[in-house]
This record gives structure tokens, sequence and C-alpha cells, in this order.
């Protein structure tokens, strides 16, 4: 959807490169994924250097000589630490990030620790496993995603991937969910796609958009008649036409899944009264297509 739209303000027409710029963007985000996976770990072993430190104070007191560790011992934060793909991915793609540019760590450390979040969680030294995780999710959540500096600092770094931000916040907070007491050091990670047939998808449906262009547009304008077309969001008008596209080109996916799958992107992405227009098309389009007999589908259940 990003670059469909990308390619309409740029007004390119060169589709292989422009693909080309899509599948490096899929790869630039899952780059972020394991950064801000990463950017957990690194806040825990802050917190760890800044609990050894106190306890090397020459006036150090009696807390700080014997501190609550719950923190640094979360299992969740300890289980991504020792995590040999989040390990491998960084190193292989040299993703240090928080090594460089570790004041950002701070910033959240001192953000988390002054929270009541944290004052919560720390108000025991005992825990459970999902006690440990619902703080991670908590803090990923409540302090961590909505940081502004750190939006800057992932702005000014790659640019796109301040579009990319809230799917790889979900997520995260996914794959963290599903983060089990039994899991070890090999727990595997979420794929960038889930198979080969996945990688395909993403090409040939931004190809088959892109050349039905002006096809997709006039189906727009034709059930909008009380709208002017350069009234509706270009964002929008992405949307719409890969909806269209996938109810003409791809007989596998059902209907329903269709809208629902565009109307969150549209929640995500566009303006809050979006997805209701949104909505509003892509359910007039299907039943005109249902009733026509021009919906593109196949197997029980699709329509």
């Amino acid at each position: 959807m990003q670059s469909l739209y990308a390619m309409e303000q740029t007004q390119s027409e060169n589709l292989d490169k422009e693909e080309k710029f899509l599948l490096f963007s899929i790869e630039q985000m899952y780059d972020l994924f394991l950064i801000n996976l990463q950017l957990l770990i690194e806040i825990r072993n802050h917190a760890a250097d800044f609990l050894e430190r106190s306890q090397k104070k020459y006036l150090a007191t009696s807390e700080d000589k014997d501190p609550n560790e719950k923190f640094i011992n979360n299992q969740v934060l300890l289980l991504l630490k020792k995590n040999e793909e989040i390990k491998g991915g960084v190193e292989k793609k040299n993703l240090n990030y928080w090594h460089l540019d570790d004041e950002y760590v701070k910033i959240l450390w001192t953000a988390i620790k002054e929270s009541e979040l944290y004052a919560s969680y720390m108000s025991t030294q005992t825990t459970t496993f999902k006690e440990d995780k619902d703080f991670v999710i908590a803090v990923f959540k409540e302090i961590i995603a909505p940081n502004d500096k750190l939006y800057e600092y992932i702005e000014d770094k790659r640019l796109t991937w301040v579009d990319d931000l809230p799917i790889v916040n979900t997520g995260i907070i996914k794959m963290i969910k599903k983060i089990k007491a039994g899991h070890t050091e090999t727990m595997a990670l979420p794929q960038l796609y889930k198979d080969i047939d996945d990688k395909q998808f993403a090409k040939d449906i931004f190809r088959k958009t892109i050349l039905n262009d002006t096809i997709f547009s006039k189906e727009i304008e034709g059930r909008t008649p009380n709208w002017d077309k350069d009234r509706i969001a270009e964002l929008d008008k992405a949307i719409i036409k890969m909806a269209i596209c996938e109810f003409q080109k791809f007989p596998s996916i059902p209907v329903k899944v269709t809208i629902n799958e565009y109307l969150e992107i549209a929640k995500e992405y566009s303006t809050p009264k979006s997805s209701i227009f949104i909505n509003g098309i892509l359910d007039k389009i299907s039943k005109e297509y249902q009733k026509n007999g021009s919906l593109n589908k196949v197997g029980r259940g699709l329509m």
C-alpha cells in the first residue's frame, strides 16, 4: 500500500524499479522488528549495569547493596536476551544501533523506572511468568512504543520506518504474547514471509494493482457520485484499489477477509473516518460484483 501511494505521488512509471524498492522496504521493516526487540534487551542490560555500579559505590546504601533484581531477572526479557535468532540477525545485519546511540536506552530506562507500572511491578520481589510477560507488554505499549524521542530517532535513521512502526510494534506485542515459560534460546521468531507464495503475493498484488490502475480508478469514481475524486485521500484510493484487485484477481481470498484486512489497514494508516468510508465503498462494490457475476471467487464460502 505504501509503495502504491509513493508511486502515485512521484508519478513513477518504472514498475521493476518500484517492485525492487517494495521488497527492499519489506526487508527494512524486518530490520526495525529486530532493532525494537534488541531495544528491550538493551534496556534490561542497562538496568543490570546500573545495579552493578550502585553496589560498588563508596557510600552504597543497604538498598544499593541488596537491590530488588526483579526487573533484570524478568523471564521474558532474559528469553529475548538469550534468543539465538535475535542475536544472529542483529550481528548479521550489523544492527547494533543501541550500542552507538545508547542515550535512547537511558531515556527509556528512566521513563520506565519513574512509571507507576514499574513501581507496582517492583513492589514485590516474587513473580510469575505471566506477571513478567504482562509487565513487558504493558511497558512496550505504554512507554516504549509511544515515546516521542524514540519516534524522532527512528524517523531520522530511515524515513520509511515511521510508516512501518504500527505494524512492527503490533507484531512485537503479538510475538511476546505467544512466548511460553518452556521456550528456550532456540525459540523461533516470526518470519518476514510465511513461505515463497507469501512473497509472491506481495509482488503480484503490487503489479496487478498498478497495471489495472485506470480500471480500478473508474470503479471508485462510479461508486462515489457525491464525492469529488480529488477529495478522496490518495491513501484511501490505494487501499480501495488493492481491495478491488483482490476481488477481481485473487480467486482464493474470501471477500470478508479482504474487506476486514483493508479496514484494519485504514484504521492504522489513514484518517479516523476513512475506515467507515472504505467499508461502505467495498461493501457496495462486492455486492454489485456478486449480483452481476463479476466477483472472481472459487471454492465454498468465498463469496
